[in-house]
């Protein structure tokens, strides 16, 4: 019988946040072996051509303002170069009166400067934006090509080891070790120190070694729509990215005059279905209108060209789950992102790389990181007592997944 292979450390999932991950590891000088039961990099919710990545600014516990903030400005660090930095626009609430000075200084308490956001009135918006509404508009706001981001930070180098349609079931402490095992329960590899960065693959692979991690998935539908160069639409079509109840890329003209426009999303909380479905499809045109505030609009010029369908993973508190597992040394947990996969990955490759490294603590502080966001987002906090109210949280499947209302 050939001895499993060993490796120090070993990765797994090679979706956005396992793979930024692995390429941070690589930057710090380390060998690392990354595991995935697909044959190459982001096939599931990574797959995701059409994301958006901004700093939260709405509702939702201080730390969660907090760490997005944070997560937002390592995002614009790492992936500057495909970084599609088009701005993204908030809408004021339909229920609320837009008071300049109220928004100015809120967004002050969230630390965040003019070149990152910044109210702006109907009039204002329309000038810089295109679109008659007030609200802030968030100028590094960007989209970005998970699938693409991916697969270039797995290229080719010699401290890599990239383990391809091998998935991972179970895992097992070996004396010091701990060893990944396949659906046939044998031993596939073995390792000092384990990063699990798969979606809700996670709670199985926990459980394996007593873990529970109150996890559940949350399908989304995105919709890319047609729309004919005569329409009315057309004058109407934003410029920039739109973030509220849902969110909308800026629309692409075609060659034929006509226009291509991405639009989402619905939200199934609790569902894992990734077949298309006209429900969601309606549901997306809704969302269109509303986004534009353009009831009039005829839904019916909103052609279905295309579509993604994706399912995320969230916790129990909506926060991400990033960090060491203290209760089974050597294991490291990258999970429950929701719809900020830009976002948390590139904090989580900070964090994770970090802690496994036995980093200073200074080093995380100069990043932003304080101990109470560190400990907001350590897997002992589901182990150490009730989780905190939801009232208190904001949902991490916001903005491109809004909670409500629910698409069937």
């Amino acid at each position: 019988m050939i001895k499993p292979q060993h490796h120090e450390i070993v990765v797994i999932g090679a979706g956005i946040c396992g793979s930024t991950i692995t390429n941070e590891l690589l930057q710090r000088g380390q060998s690392v072996c990354i595991i995935d039961a697909a044959s190459s990099p982001a096939t599931a919710c990574s797959s995701h051509a059409y994301a958006i990545a901004h700093p939260h600014i709405g509702r939702g516990s201080p730390r969660l303002l907090r760490l997005t903030h944070i997560a937002f400005l390592l995002a614009e660090a790492r992936w500057g170069t495909v970084w599609n930095q088009h701005g993204i626009f908030q809408p004021t609430k339909k229920d609320k009166h837009f008071d300049r000075a109220e928004a100015t200084n809120y967004l002050k308490s969230l630390d965040l400067d003019e070149d990152i956001a910044i109210a702006l009135d109907a009039l204002e918006a329309e000038k810089i934006c295109g679109i008659k509404q007030s609200g802030v508009w968030l100028s590094r706001g960007a989209s970005l090509n998970i699938f693409e981001a991916s697969n270039a930070l797995l290229q080719e180098h010699d401290d890599l080891t990239c383990l391809w349609n091998t998935r991972v079931t179970k895992i097992e402490q070996v004396n010091s070790q701990w060893a990944l095992l396949n659906q046939a329960n044998e031993v596939i590899l073995t390792a000092d120190k384990v990063v699990v960065a798969t979606a809700m693959d996670s709670k199985a692979l926990m459980s394996s070694i007593g873990i529970k991690l109150p996890l559940k998935p949350v399908r989304g539908q995105l919709s890319i729509f047609s729309i004919k160069k005569e329409d009315a639409w057309v004058s109407r079509l934003p410029r920039v990215g739109i973030s509220g109840d849902g969110y909308c890329l800026p629309a692409q003209q075609l060659e034929d005059g006509g226009y291509r426009w991405m639009v989402g999303s619905s939200f199934d909380e609790g569902e894992d279905d990734l077949g298309s479905r006209e429900s969601s499809d309606a549901f997306n045109r809704e969302q269109a209108q509303g986004l534009l505030a353009y009831f009039e609009g005829d839904l019916k010029a909103l052609i279905k060209a295309d579509d993604f369908v994706g399912v995320r993973c969230v916790a129990g508190d909506r926060l991400p789950i990033i960090g060491a597992l203290t209760q089974r040394p050597g294991i490291f947990l990258a999970t429950a992102l929701g719809s900020r996969g830009i976002l948390w990955s590139a904090l989580a490759a900070k964090l994770i790389t970090a802690q496994l490294l036995g980093d200073n603590f200074a080093l995380l502080a100069r990043l932003g990181f304080a101990a109470d966001l560190v400990a907001a987002l350590a897997p002992a906090r589901f182990f150490a007592g009730a989780l905190p109210a939801p009232a208190a949280l904001a949902s991490n499947s916001k903005p491109i997944l809004p909670s409500a209302p629910r698409a069937k």
